[in-house]
């Protein structure tokens, strides 16, 4: 039996262009229902070309995604369950705090942003990030669900 509210969870990073575009795009899909995502960044950016090529390449289209402030009116008008930063471990420092209520999560990821190589290298590196945030997405929801 689902939930009678709807839970919200805002995904947090730095530039919210790759690492927190993506949970909000397998939050709102495998919780879709139970849990809508949002996301916001510390220093919104553009979108990682390499993230949307990934993410494509599973059928999920971000392209059209705007980047957030974690300081958007917007952002800032919602109440969250849930705040979730997805800041790796060497750049946890300048990972955004967020104001209000909810349960605080931090879960650890790669900053796509700092991949280096040749084109396929850096998409395998992506792919990589894709698969982690993917599974640990799915496991979430079934607890929260």
């Amino acid at each position: 039996m689902r939930n009678q509210k709807v839970k919200s969870v805002l995904f947090v990073c730095v530039h919210n262009s790759a690492r927190s575009q993506m949970a909000e795009a397998f939050t709102n899909i495998l919780c879709q229902g139970d849990v809508k995502a949002y996301s916001a960044g510390l220093e919104p950016g553009r979108l990682n070309r390499y993230v949307v090529e990934v993410m494509d390449e599973i059928g999920i289209d971000i392209s059209a995604n705007p980047t957030k402030s974690v300081s958007d009116p917007e952002v800032l008008a919602r109440s969250y369950d849930y705040v979730v930063t997805v800041c790796d471990e060497a750049s946890a420092e300048r990972c955004p705090v967020f104001p209000g209520e909810g349960t605080r999560l931090h879960w650890s990821f790669a900053d796509p942003s700092t991949f280096a190589g040749s084109r396929e290298q850096i998409l395998d590196q992506t792919r990589t990030v894709r698969r982690a945030i993917n599974a640990r997405i799915a496991q979430w929801c079934k607890e929260v669900c």
